[in-house]
C-alpha cells in the first residue's frame, strides 16, 4: 500500500526546534518531487519547503527562510523538515507530499500538483 506517514510533530516553545521526517512506502521514492505544507485552523494548505526528486533543487515560502531546510535520503525514503526559531504562527498541520516528477529539478510549489499526501503531524509552538 502506498503511504506517506510524518513523524515529530509537537508542542514547542517559541524559539524552539523540531524535526519533521515522512517515510514512505511502496513507490519509487527517487521518482518523486516531495513537499512540505502546512495548513492553519481557517487557513488554506500552503507551501513550506519543496525539493526536486534529486535533492538538487529546492523551494520555499518566505515565511520559512532562514528557519527552515528540506532535505531527503532516496536510500532511506524519507524527506524531513529541519524546524528552527518556531514562531507562535507555525502552529499548524504540517503534511508531507510526493509529486510523480518527470523532470529533474522540479519541485512544485502548488499542492494541487501533488499526487500523495501523508495524513499530517500537528505542529504546536506556544509563546
Amino acid at each position: 500500500q502506498v503511504r506517506l506517514v510524518e513523524s515529530g510533530g509537537g508542542l514547542v516553545q517559541a524559539g524552539g526546534s523540531l524535526r519533521l521526517s515522512c517515510a514512505a512506502s511502496e513507490i519509487t521514492f527517487g521518482n518523486y518531487a516531495m513537499g512540505w505544507f502546512r495548513q492553519a485552523p481557517g487557513k488554506g494548505r500552503e507551501l513550506v519547503e519543496s525539493i526536486s526528486k534529486g535533492g538538487g533543487s529546492t523551494d520555499y515560502a518566505d515565511s520559512g527562510r532562514g528557519r527552515f531546510t528540506i532535505s531527503r535520503d532516496n536510500a532511506k525514503a524519507t524527506t524531513a523538515l529541519q524546524m528552527n526559531s518556531l514562531r507562535p504562527e507555525d502552529t499548524a498541520v504540517y503534511y508531507c507530499a510526493a509529486d510523480r516528477s518527470y523532470e529533474w529539478d522540479s519541485r512544485p510549489s502548488q499542492s494541487y500538483k501533488y499526487d500523495l499526501w501523508g495524513q499530517g503531524t500537528q505542529v504546536t509552538v506556544s509563546s
